[in-house]
């Protein structure tokens, strides 16, 4: 899929895809990524999401040049780049620290890469007005970074970035020194910048609310490697594995581990349940829909992961058709429209959201019936891999 960009002035932008196959990065006996591969399409915004130190920032470094690969290809359009010095990749970066000159002011600083390259002076006049009308900053131009916003400080760092016109727009975490008012603002503006310009974008972060709602795809990483690919929705309705599961979504999946117990039909007993063994509350008869896919795995020992706000509180008598579960109130907290509770299932946890129309069901101490369909039961192995329903 090619992303073309809007109709405005600045269309000067090289449609240029990013190819990365097989990265593999070592210091020493230190392996920061395995064979690492990801296809970016032209004018992609593609988000590298995962925990801190689990590669994503070496990716954008052997990408731009500043960390030597072990072994693999990075191809920024049909050029194998692997050999080029930084300078001739033709990317720009912008980093989570702004990197401005103090002593120039906001026309000189956007400026700068185009003094550098020789462009003619009415050439960086026009090139930089526009990008400062672009971002909103024309205001801005003869201040000096002292006397702006942290906000309007990742603007410049954005507009000097853009005056290069590169091919790759490679961004390390820009928004984390801004507060989360402001981190709201900046994601959304960026996102539109993109979009106008089209450049082929590849953003990290640890923050999934960034990831979810700028990323046209989300790659989640762990450990050096890619643990899935596709977009947030993908991502977060099917999610490949538990950690991808654990790691989308405010708050994050549950996960309750069961004993497939088969006998004329098939129940799930809670793993380290109630202390009475032959407590029926910890048993769970499996409906046909599912026995037959758990069935198919052959495992005796199986994971739901579901949904914080996919857990219907129910009411005394309620005719509710899906797993019926049982817990003890633990804790409630209480954010005006929504509601976050947290309930005891034997020695298991699990978290329930959007629970605020029937909070006064909700009693800490006491125990609740809770419902879910389903369709929004995730199953997962014992070793945490996603079981296909």
């Amino acid at each position: 899929m090619m992303y073309e960009p809007n109709q405005f002035k600045y269309k000067r932008i090289i449609l240029t895809t990013l190819s990365i196959r097989n990265l593999t990065k070592r210091y020493g006996n230190l392996t920061a990524l395995e064979n690492f591969s990801l296809e970016i399409d032209s004018g992609e915004f593609m988000v590298l999401l995962g925990p801190s130190g689990c590669g994503k920032t070496t990716v954008l470094r052997c990408i731009a040049g500043l960390t030597d690969i072990s072994s693999g290809e990075i191809y920024i359009g049909d050029e194998i780049v692997n050999k080029l010095p930084p300078k001739d990749r033709d990317v720009a970066m912008v980093f989570q620290n702004y990197s401005l000159y103090p002593h120039m002011n906001v026309y000189d600083n956007i400026a700068f890469p185009l003094k550098m390259r020789k462009t003619d002076k009415n050439q960086i006049n026009d090139r930089v007005q526009e990008i400062a009308s672009l971002l909103n900053i024309n205001n801005l131009l003869k201040r000096r970074p002292k006397e702006i916003s942290g906000g309007q400080m990742q603007r410049v760092a954005l507009g000097r970035a853009l005056v290069r016109e590169p091919k790759v727009f490679l961004m390390d975490e820009p928004l984390s020194n801004l507060d989360a008012k402001l981190r709201t603002e900046m994601r959304i503006e960026i996102k539109k910048l993109q979009k106008k310009v089209a450049i082929t974008t590849l953003y990290i972060t640890h923050d999934q609310a960034e990831a979810m709602s700028m990323a046209d795809n989300v790659a989640i990483m762990e450990a050096g490697k890619m643990l899935q690919l596709g977009s947030p929705q993908k991502v977060y309705n099917e999610p490949a594995n538990q950690f991808v599961g654990s790691f989308i979504g405010n708050p994050p999946m549950n996960f309750l581990k069961f004993r497939v117990v088969r006998d004329e039909y098939m129940f799930l007993k809670l793993d380290n349940g109630y202390p009475d063994k032959n407590d029926n509350k910890s048993m769970v008869q499996v409906p046909a829909v599912l026995s037959t896919i758990i069935d198919r795995t052959r495992e005796e020992n199986i994971v739901l992961g579901i949904r914080p706000k996919d857990i219907t509180v129910l009411r005394n008598n309620e005719g509710f058709d899906g797993l019926k579960l049982k817990g003890e109130v633990t804790y409630i907290e209480l954010f005006g429209d929504d509601s976050v509770a947290e309930l005891k299932l034997g020695q298991a946890s699990l978290k329930i959201s959007n629970v605020a129309s029937r909070i006064d069901d909700l009693i800490i101490g006491k125990e609740a019936a809770l419902g879910v369909k389903y369709d929004k039961i995730n199953l997962f192995t014992s070793s945490g891999e996603r079981i296909n329903l």
